[in-house]
């Protein structure tokens, strides 16, 4: 399978770098399979870049797969975002948009219960996030090219 990573610059090694906020899947090195949703990520930039990889999934890594949003997708975000560290070497399921994660920060403290927040969190696009969490798990990117996005 190609995935695609959204960013600043050209990566052909990929590496897990520690960000200064939390993100849905908790630190890791993020990649989509959509093309389109990389693009996005990387026009937050001046010098926007998508990098292509191949993924051949490594049978032998711990993997979390959310096919849909649920509870266990909701409190599994609720937790990374919180710092909470988990043992997977992969994460993969829907992106919590800045618009969700509003909704679930709204949520945690308690402005929305639960069910408001499901009426709530309905994607007005897909969205798909595949997250590196380990150096094992890195391994199985081999990186194909990058371009530069036109702005």
């Amino acid at each position: 399978m190609e995935v695609y990573h959204g960013g600043k610059e050209i990566i052909k090694v990929p590496e897990i770098r520690l960000g200064k906020y939390a993100k849905d899947f908790g630190t890791g090195f993020y990649c989509t399979e959509l093309k389109e949703q990389a693009v996005r990520w990387a026009r937050r930039y001046d010098i926007p870049i998508v990098n292509l990889y191949n993924f051949q999934l490594n049978d032998n890594l711990k993997v979390l797969h959310f096919t849909e949003m649920t509870e266990e997708w909701l409190d599994f975000i609720v937790d990374c975002r919180n710092g909470k560290e988990h043992d997977y070497d992969i994460v993969i399921g829907a992106m919590a948009n800045d618009q969700v994660y509003n909704y679930i920060s709204d949520f945690v403290s308690g402005v929305l219960t639960r069910e408001q927040f499901w009426v709530l969190a309905k994607f007005k696009r897909p969205t798909h996030q595949i997250n590196f969490c380990t150096a094992e798990a890195l391994k199985c990117l081999t990186f194909i090219k990058s371009e530069e996005v036109k702005v």
